[in-house]
């Protein structure tokens, strides 16, 4: 199974590339399973519900969140309603919306998506993720109710991310990190089989602060004294996620690779896909 995970699209420009490029990648490269990391899509907070149909309509079939979910508040009432859309699993109990679901592929395999945010520099009121992470591999394990299982994890420490990777490995087919905005080179198989990157990258401008206009930002680490909002850089977008085949038969990751596509970064498309 052929499946690529978009990090955070960030505001309109992150957005609208995916948009466009989504049907053209699915098409080209014959995906079988699209993931993409809504959060920061409405403005660089939050998401509304039209810009997750029309994720949905350019082909991904689920959209995750993180720590942003609820920064548009009509969030709260469309979780409830839309199976494809995922908020962290580990947020307290009566939280609107769900955490994880199980999805049929292109190809017909099914497929469960955990949404699962760290608590490391973040909200430590949360859940514990690792018990959480218990709890939605066992209620879908893999090669029984799912052909593959898939977790973004939303975190801002490296270090948690490596260790859920670690905590999961065998039981996932991947682990993939995000939140941080920041593409990493850490791509890997481990040692039970499960794909890990500790963070996918986001969808959005790079000639910014993590997608954000960088005027104010900077401002801020300089004088300490905001002068405005922050606004979603403008300029033309990268698309960042990775690329993963997953056995048919095992359900664990055979080979996962960096995706990139746009003006910023340095292009990359993952071999195995040739």
């Amino acid at each position: 199974m052929r499946l690529l995970f978009l990090g955070d699209m960030v505001g309109k420009t992150g957005r609208t590339a995916v948009w466009e490029q989504l049907p053209g990648l699915i098409s080209d490269f014959r995906l079988d399973f699209v993931i993409v990391n809504g959060e920061n899509a409405a403005g660089g907070f939050g998401i509304t519900r039209e810009i997750f149909q029309s994720t949905l309509d350019a082909g991904a079939d689920v959209v995750t969140t993180g720590n942003h979910v609820w920064d548009q508040r009509e969030a709260l009432t469309f979780a409830s309603q839309e199976d494809r859309f995922l908020r962290p699993a580990n947020f307290p109990k009566g939280t609107p919306g769900r955490g994880s679901g199980v999805y049929i592929a292109r190809n017909g395999a099914r497929v469960f998506v955990s949404n699962i945010m760290g608590r490391v520099f973040m909200h430590p009121e949360l859940d514990d993720p690792f018990q959480s992470g218990e709890q939605e591999l066992s209620t879908c394990p893999l090669g029984e109710q799912a052909d593959a299982v898939i977790v973004d994890f939303h975190a801002e420490a490296t270090s948690e991310k490596m260790c859920f990777g670690h905590f999961v490995d065998g039981r996932a087919s991947a682990v993939i990190g995000t939140h941080t905005h920041q593409p990493t080179a850490d791509h890997q198989i481990l040692d039970g089989g499960t794909a890990y990157i500790s963070d996918a990258g986001m969808c959005g401008d790079y000639d910014s602060s993590l997608g954000m206009d960088k005027e104010e930002p900077l401002n801020r680490f300089l004088s300490k004294v905001p002068k405005g909002r922050f606004e979603a850089a403008s300029g033309p977008a990268t698309l960042c996620g990775v690329g993963i085949e997953i056995s048919d038969r095992t359900g664990l990751a055979d080979r996962i690779a960096p995706f990139r596509r746009g003006p910023r970064l340095e292009e990359t498309v993952p071999a195995f896909w040739s």
